[in-house]
Parts: structure tokens; C-alpha cells; sequence
């Protein structure tokens, strides 16, 4: 008895689609036949022809690039890389990079790059709480400040509240120059960073005068109630377990909340980070979520997700303590 290869013929429409998806000189297309080597890929006028094994996956790759394409996506190799990625895990890519949050204060779409940011963003959208997990440069932060100016914009929440532990790495806070507030300031700017993509200077400025975003350490969180609110604690691995409970307590009516955190980059004082086995504790609870990002989230320079992965790997085999790194 013969077995046949699987056959997938993609049908590329418009003149100008076929160029920028076998990029300059084939190089896009040599990228997918060296992702996908049990196919064969055949270009015949605006016509791809697959045969093989691996015919399947390289067709759907094609198909979804060529839709990314009609709705006026840019192709490199990064985000081919990243969409081969998502296709060998079973997932869409037209359904990662056409998730728009919000427009960014350029005029950008702010948007998921991985799937596991889909993941994320779609957690937030489902759940109250929402844990994101995960190393440096993986977006947590970022995005979840994106979904937070949605929703103030869209009015689902009449504030803001970002906040962070103050805790000390490597440097004490008395040799700071300035008042308290100067003094923690350094620890809150990634957040007033992340709010700077999201809206102009001059719009973040007007939002924080009229207190619709509040910016503090997770210590002025004690004896509140946080009402009709999107509420962000940002590197969550640096509060201790008293006030993680304190925090999780101050979530009133209306309100969603975003957790961020990376386990590996623990600064708080005897290792007692309220982060540290709170799935456990948490798990089963309606309206809460978890979402682990890894070195394949990473979006920063390709160097930092070679970092992350290689720490990663020590961590595996041994126990050390990795250096910050933002």
C-alpha cells in the first residue's frame, strides 16, 4: 500500500502581495522552507504549490501571511520568525497581530507580538485578576498599562493606579537625594514610561493633574478601597507575602487588576516574596488568571531573549542569583 504527501496550493492575490511575502531575493521564502524542511515549496506565478509533510504547517504559515499582507501588515524576519513559531504550536498568527488594544500616542497600533501576549491581553479582558508572569522584556508591564488606558478611554474604569514596591536593589533610599517622593520616584518611572507610549507627555501630564492616574509605592495601597478602578502592580515578585495579601484585599466593586511579576529577579529583603507559590494558593478561584511568559515573548533586542533563555537553562542545573536586568 503507498501513502501519498500531503498537497497545499496557496493562491497569493494582487501584484504587489507576492514580493512582500517572499521578501528580497527569496529571503522569507528560504526562511520558511528551512523552518518547514519535509516541504517543498514551489513559486509558479501567483500560485504556491506545497508538497511533503510539512505541507500543512508551510501553507497555513503562507495563507496567514498573505492575509497579514491584504490588511497592510509588515513582514521582516522577526515576526516571520515569530508567526512560523506560533503556526508549530497550532496557533494563528493573523489572530495574534491584527488584536489591536489602542492606538499609542503616535499614532501606532499597540497591539500583542506573541502568543503568549495574546494570551495575556485575553486574560485581562476575561478575568478581575490577572497574574502575568515572566522575564524581562516580555511586555507585561507595557501592556498591561495599554489595557489600562483602554479602559479608562472607553470609560469600563474612571482611573488608573499604578504602583510598585519600593524596595532597594543595590542602592539605599536614604542616600538618595530629595523628599520621599523624589527618593521613590526612580522605582515608579517604568510605569510612568509605559504610560508615555500609551498617550503624549502633555496628555499623561493632564491625566495625572486630574487624578485619573495615580502613580504611588505599594505601601500607600493600606486601608483603601479601590472602586471603579484599573490597578496594575508592577514587579510583584519585591512585595513580601503580607503585602500581597494587603493589595489582593483592596480590590472593590468595578475594578480590574493586573499583576506582574518575574520570580527570578526576587530584591526583597530574606527572599520573602509574596509571588513565590501563590498559584498554589490561589488556583480555583472564578475570575483569576495566570499567564507564564517566556524567552519566546521576549520583544526586546534578540540578545535579551538569548539571555533570558540562557539563564533559563542554568536555572535548571543549578541555583544562582541573576543580576537585574530591565
Amino acid at each position: 500500500m503507498t501513502s501519498t504527501n500531503p498537497t497545499h496550493t496557496v493562491l497569493v492575490p494582487g501584484p504587489q502581495i507576492m514580493p512582500a511575502l517572499l521578501g528580497p531575493r527569496d529571503v522569507y521564502l528560504r526562511q520558511i522552507e528551512d523552518a518547514f524542511p519535509d516541504a517543498t515549496i514551489v513559486v509558479r506565478g501567483n500560485e504556491i504549490h506545497l508538497d511533503g509533510e510539512g505541507a500543512d504547517g508551510a501553507g497555513r504559515l503562507i495563507e496567514d501571511m498573505v492575509l497579514l499582507l491584504q490588511r497592510g501588515q509588515h513582514l521582516d524576519e522577526v515576526s516571520l520568525a515569530r508567526s512560523i513559531d506560533m503556526v508549530q504550536h497550532h496557533e494563528r498568527p493573523s489572530a495574534v497581530f491584527t488584536d489591536d488594544i489602542m492606538r499609542g500616542a503616535k499614532g501606532r497600533a499597540i497591539r500583542p507580538k506573541t502568543a503568549g501576549q495574546k494570551r495575556y491581553i485575553d486574560a485581562i479582558r476575561a478575568n478581575v485578576i490577572t497574574f502575568g508572569l515572566g522575564p524581562a522584556g516580555t511586555g507585561k508591564s507595557w501592556l498591561a498599562v495599554a489595557m489600562a488606558v483602554q479602559a479608562l478611554q472607553s470609560k469600563q474604569v474612571q482611573r488608573i493606579i499604578l504602583t510598585r514596591p519600593a524596595v532597594e536593589a543595590g542602592e539605599r533610599l536614604g542616600f538618595l537625594p530629595g523628599d520621599l517622593m523624589a527618593k521613590i520616584d526612580p522605582y515608579l518611572r517604568p510605569l510612568y514610561d509605559a504610560l508615555y507610549d500609551m498617550v503624549d507627555t502633555d496628555g499623561a501630564l493632564k491625566l495625572l493633574e486630574r487624578q485619573a492616574v495615580e502613580v504611588a509605592p505599594l505601601a500607600f495601597m493600606r486601608g483603601r478601597t479601590l472602586n471603579n478602578s484599573f490597578i496594575i502592580l508592577d514587579e510583584a515578585q519585591n512585595a513580601t507575602p503580607e503585602q500581597m495579601k494587603m493589595f489582593l484585599t483592596r480590590i472593590g466593586f468595578g475594578s480590574k487588576v493586573v499583576v506582574t511579576g518575574d520570580t527570578t529577579q526576587v530584591d526583597v529583603p530574606d527572599g520573602r516574596s509574596g509571588l513565590l507559590g501563590l498559584e498554589r494558593v490561589l488556583t480555583d478561584i472564578d475570575g483569576l488568571g495566570f499567564v507564564h511568559l517566556g524567552a519566546g515573548d521576549v520583544v526586546r533586542h534578540r540578545i535579551v531573549a538569548d539571555i533570558v533563555a540562557a539563564y533559563e537553562r542554568s536555572s535548571a542545573t543549578s541555583t544562582p542569583k541573576p543580576g537585574r536586568h530591565r
